[in-house]
């Protein structure tokens, strides 16, 4: 099969739109980053026969997605001069993945979903809307709760978020317990992060707080999703909870240098 290579532009944004609309779960990023960021955004499309098969989004130079069979996986991968990324890619292309990077982390990713009319919503505890005086506690859970993941948080970093994210928490004597975040999207909104002060876990906070942001979400669009670490069993079993059911996996990786 021949390949060819096409940027995504406003020439070939509507064989774009045309794709990913045909399953917008698996494309979730590459829809965020092209509507909402798109001067940090580049996507590349692999097309045989006139149809896509395979596509790649590179958000600030160093975050990477990659869809598509594994031919076309590879041709987008050959494109990559980055020195290190982060990567999800199909779990069946994580070896060409390797063969280019060697990660510090790797592990597997679920996205998870319900649609409406399948959130099983336990409030046992009353979240509120969390503001910008918030974000010096937000950064250092974040920091304690997955170090891999967060170590370079900052309240600063935080509150570039707020702007364009709703975030919900658990106060009690004005300390946060447990809070999460989304960014509301018309045909489905990505819970982003979900936390719990490691001295308050077990209690039913995240469930709380995931239950609020799913009715949330489901004012807005039809369906909620969310991402998860495979070995992250007790996120699992409070997505789960609250209706979310597996949808696909991925292969992740992070601090993932070229390999030479």
């Amino acid at each position: 099969m021949t390949f060819r290579i096409v940027d995504l532009d406003d020439d070939s944004e509507g064989m774009f739109w045309q794709h990913v609309n045909k399953d917008p779960l698996n494309y979730h990023w590459f829809i965020v980053d092209w509507k909402f960021s798109k001067d940090d955004t580049k996507i590349l499309m692999t097309i045989a026969d006139d149809e896509i098969v395979g596509m790649m989004v590179v958000f600030k130079d160093s975050i990477v997605q990659v869809r598509g069979g594994r031919e076309a996986v590879k041709v987008l991968l050959d494109q990559l001069d980055q020195e290190e990324i982060e990567m999800m890619a199909p779990m069946d292309c994580e070896d060409l993945v390797l063969e280019r990077y060697d990660p510090r982390i790797r592990n597997e990713m679920f996205l998870m979903y319900l649609e409406k009319g399948e959130e099983i919503i336990q409030r046992e505890h009353e979240p509120v809307e969390l503001s910008m005086d918030d974000a010096e506690q937000i950064s250092e859970i974040m920091v304690e709760s997955y170090p891999d993941w967060w170590a370079h948080m900052t309240p600063e970093k935080v509150k570039e978020n707020m702007g364009d994210r709703f975030w919900l928490g658990i106060k009690v004597d004005e300390e946060i317990l447990s809070f999460g975040n989304t960014r509301f999207i018309d045909f489905g909104s990505n819970i982003g992060v979900v936390a719990t002060h490691k001295e308050h876990m077990n209690r039913g906070y995240a469930t709380s707080v995931v239950s609020a942001l799913v009715e949330e979400i489901l004012k807005r669009s039809d369906r909620a999703m969310i991402h998860v670490l495979k070995d992250n069993h007790p996120a699992i079993r409070t997505y789960s909870k609250v209706g979310f059911k597996p949808f696909k996996s991925y292969s992740l990786v992070k601090k993932a240098k070229r390999i030479h």
